[in-house]
């Protein structure tokens, strides 16, 4: 069956799989915005931190998703599913946020923050008003990351049964259709697409205004 013919005659459970997918990796991706970007914050306040938290999270990105999902099956509480599938997601999207975070805030033009000091600011304030609108688009680049290879690791997530796209390229692989696999591979490759689209033109605005 070509792809075109599956798409028309199965359009009801493809856009549910697709609902599916944004949904784990809209969930997942803020969850990880939530800590990694505090986490990033807090690793240029406290310096000695920042090498035990980017270790942590480097080794983490280099486990094979398979294998993360099957070591979470045995934890207690998580199993199979959408939580599994979630809490992976939120792993994998860590580093390119945690990273971003501390590479914008230190990278801010220190007279720009000599001048806040001199101002009277104090730190949150330094934090808030200047140093962040300024890392805004380093942050945003993170983030834009994270969300787009979450989208490609959220197909594997069918085989822990979280849904999505992957549905339909396991359902593929096991009927050895081709047009099967490519329903849930070429909805998938377009949404990443349209992600990262989106959020480069909302980088693109930020550092406008940043300038």
């Amino acid at each position: 069956m070509s792809l075109f013919d599956y798409l028309v005659q199965h359009r009801a459970d493809v856009l549910l799989r697709s609902l599916q997918h944004v949904g784990l990796v809209v969930i997942s991706v803020s969850v990880a915005v939530a800590i990694g970007i505090p986490l990033g914050i807090l690793i240029t306040r406290k310096p000695g931190l920042k090498g035990p938290v980017l270790a942590i999270a480097n080794v983490i990105q280099t486990v094979p998703s398979l294998a993360l999902f099957g070591f979470l099956l045995a934890v207690p509480f998580i199993g199979l599913g959408a939580r599994n599938a979630i809490i992976a997601l939120v792993v994998y999207s860590l580093l390119p946020i945690i990273r971003n975070t501390y590479t914008g805030v230190t990278g801010v033009d220190p007279a720009v923050r000599e001048a806040a000091r001199g101002m009277g600011m104090t730190d949150w304030q330094l934090l808030r008003i200047v140093e962040l609108p300024l890392a805004a688009p380093v942050v945003l680049a993170g983030v834009r990351v994270a969300a787009v290879v979450a989208v490609g690791i959220a197909t594997i997530a069918a085989a822990i049964g979280a849904g999505g796209l992957g549905v339909f390229i396991f359902r593929g692989l096991s009927m050895v259709d081709n047009g099967v696999i490519m329903a849930g591979a070429v909805p998938a490759a377009v949404l990443a697409l349209l992600v990262d689209g989106v959020l480069h033109l909302v980088e693109r605005r930020l550092d406008w205004l940043g300038r």
